[in-house]
């Protein structure tokens, strides 16, 4: 079985610095770069991708959905690029943001943290509100096979506010809640930091204990709106654990891979310097 994913992550965040590309192929980004809006176009841009910076990032992620709206031909060129990924000694968090129930939740861990399935990914997001405890099928398969999971917590979209930051019974928000169930995961010495949380740039300051002992995936950078010094606002104490997220900052570049490399050495190197100082 492999280092747990919170001991490798970190390997990886020393070794190649703290950036994780996010792999989201736009019809609008498959256009910029002069390919097909097919599986053919879809399987250049992303291989490209990970070709290019395979050597450069900690992590890569690719957005589940870009692939899915190609059917079954683009979900086979979701298995290459996580193959890809793997082959290149690289990590891969597939953004899927599963959520569910039952044999359900059980099915969606076996799919995407079994060694044994195609679109086996290091590790995924995952939706907790169906109740935080539906999400232990995807914890117990990631620590089984040294992957991880990132909970969904104090997301960039607007609309999530209205959940997120709603005041529970006990006096915590709901966010408060999901953060302080992370935390008491990654008690167990089986998860090593392998359970983390998402938390947009976007976000601002939320009052929240953010230090769950795990990785914070920190998507919103870039042309969603948040920059590298916002990082220091949202994630004050915690920002030693962020793993910022970059996509089109980094993809509008293509389709040359020196000017992919250039992209994401530059938002590594602005993501880095923020980071180091927080330390």
């Amino acid at each position: 079985m492999p280092a747990p994913f919170g001991a490798r992550l970190q390997a990886l965040r020393k070794a190649r610095g703290p950036l994780c590309v996010g792999i989201d192929p736009h019809a609008s980004l498959l256009q910029a770069w002069g390919l097909p809006d097919d599986p053919s176009g879809l399987e250049r841009f992303a291989l490209t991708v990970v070709e290019a910076l395979a050597e450069q990032v900690a992590a890569f992620k690719p957005q589940s959905a870009f692939f899915e709206r190609h059917g079954a031909r683009g979900i086979a060129v979701l298995e290459q690029v996580l193959a890809a990924i793997r082959d290149a000694g690289g990590l891969s968090v597939l953004d899927v943001k599963r959520g569910d129930v039952g044999s359900t939740v059980e099915a969606y861990a076996q799919a995407y943290l079994d060694p044994a399935s195609p679109l086996c990914a290091d590790a995924l997001t995952a939706s907790p509100y169906l109740g935080f405890g539906s999400l232990l099928p995807f914890v117990d398969t990631a620590l089984a096979h040294g992957g991880g999971v990132f909970v969904l917590a104090l997301t960039s979209n607007p609309e999530g506010a209205s959940v997120q930051r709603a005041i529970g019974p006990d006096g915590r928000s709901v966010a408060g809640g999901v953060l302080a169930s992370v935390r008491e995961l990654n008690r167990d010495p089986r998860a090593a930091g392998s359970i983390g949380v998402v938390i947009g740039a976007t976000v601002g300051e939320s009052g929240e204990d953010l230090r769950v002992g795990g990785p914070l995936l920190a998507p919103g950078l870039g042309a969603q709106g948040a920059s590298a010094a916002d990082l220091r606002a949202v994630f004050g104490p915690a920002l030693p654990d962020v793993l910022p997220s970059s996509s089109r900052e980094v993809l509008r570049a293509g389709p040359s891979r020196r000017a992919l490399r250039e992209a994401a050495g530059r938002a590594s190197a602005a993501y880095a310097a923020v980071l180091d100082a927080g330390r």
